[in-house]
């Protein structure tokens, strides 16, 4: 195990026995950065289901080997995570190759999640954006989403404004009503505020991971972004 103030290094066993203490030991350090409440336990979660990927899949059967979970703090403020395995990942059928819940509690807990596989091993990439804390000189209010269920799927109704600062949080929130892309989604826009910098992101990021599940994303009125 390697601790810095800015970094976090650790290597161990691919044993479900591991998990517990690699959460232990990311939450202490993201604690020591001040990294605290929500964000911290959104931060564990989704790397604690990554490493629970990486000693199912990577590492199938008899099959031993070692995982590497790398912390960063990042200029913006947020804090990256890298969990890697030098496994072959098991191949599942292709209708259910994104399927998993892992993956979408991931995608609901941070703001970026990258794959990247080769034949080395795989990395999962984990990026949380800081929320800023309010001050009197932000111009506008975060926007609120409503959601509901329907035969075809679930409507989340966007209201109020959403400046660049509101872009992770809205994300996060459609990501939410859309169970991970697990169901599909119809964003609805009609109560936008004037402010709305932090939409375009936040639908791109939804919109692929209800593709990434074969779902798709409905954004009414079309082109509002």
């Amino acid at each position: 195990m390697l601790v810095h103030e800015d970094f976090l290094a650790l290597r161990f066993p691919a044993d479900a026995h591991e998990t517990g203490r690699v959460r232990h030991q990311l939450r202490e350090w993201l604690q020591g950065g001040g990294v605290t409440g929500d964000e911290a336990e959104d931060l564990v979660l989704a790397v604690s289901e990554a490493v629970n990927n990486s000693i199912e899949h990577a590492y199938p059967g008899p099959v031993r080997g070692t995982i590497e979970v790398h912390a960063s703090a990042v200029h913006d403020g947020g804090i990256t995570v890298d969990v890697v395995d030098h496994g072959r990942w098991r191949v599942p059928p292709p209708a259910l190759t994104t399927r998993g819940r892992g993956l979408l509690l991931m995608r609901e807990s941070v703001d970026d999640v990258e794959i990247h596989r080769s034949a080395n091993g795989t990395t999962v990439r984990l990026h949380r954006a800081r929320t800023p804390s309010p001050t009197t000189a932000d111009a506008a209010p975060d926007c609120h989403v409503h959601a509901y269920e329907t035969s075809s799927g679930v409507v989340a109704v966007v209201r109020g404004d959403a400046p660049a600062s509101a872009g992770p949080s809205l994300r996060r929130s459609l990501i939410t009503a859309a169970r991970g892309g697990a169901v599909p989604l119809t964003v609805d826009l009609t109560g936008l505020g004037a402010h709305r910098e932090g939409v375009a992101h936040a639908l791109a990021e939804v919109a692929s991971a209800l593709a990434a599940a074969g779902n798709r994303l409905t954004v009414v009125p079309e082109g509002i972004s």
